[in-house]
């Protein structure tokens, strides 16, 4: 179920689709505006009217949308799948670390790699150990 209260109107064509683009990129409204550099309530306007975008506002909605400006405009872009559930934080960490320059995505990995190897060791560890007890018990 969708979070937040219900629109009092339909939306408007290009409303809807700016809306579908932005759940398939599993964004709240607040994260495209900030990164609009506008208000939440600004950005809810354009999900629900017809708004008069300049060329650099599409630019921008499709940068963040990763699509091409042609996106809001085409026919087929009304049935967009829907998300499958909440993002992680996790995801969401390493969806802006892959927007990193390639020496600073070093960097991060650099301390990521190893930490996730101690864990996965750690739970390969404890999976034997249950097997055994298992198997003895």
């Amino acid at each position: 179920m969708p979070a937040g209260r219900p629109p009092k109107s339909n939306r408007s064509p290009f409303g809807a689709r700016i809306h579908a683009l932005r759940e398939q990129a599993r964004l709240s409204q607040a994260e495209v505006a900030e990164k609009l550099g506008i208000s939440q309530q600004s950005y809810a306007k354009w999900e629900r009217r017809d708004v008069a975008l300049s060329v650099a506002q599409l630019e921008q909605l499709a940068s963040i949308f990763q699509v091409p400006v042609t996106a809001f405009f085409s026919p087929e872009l009304t049935e967009v799948e829907k998300p499958r559930g909440p993002v992680g934080r996790a995801k969401k960490a390493f969806a802006a670390l892959s927007e990193l320059p390639r020496n600073q995505q070093t960097r991060v990995l650099e301390f990521v790699e190893p930490l996730m190897r101690a864990i996965q060791r750690e739970q390969t560890e404890k999976q034997a150990k249950t097997t055994r007890a298992s198997a003895t018990g």
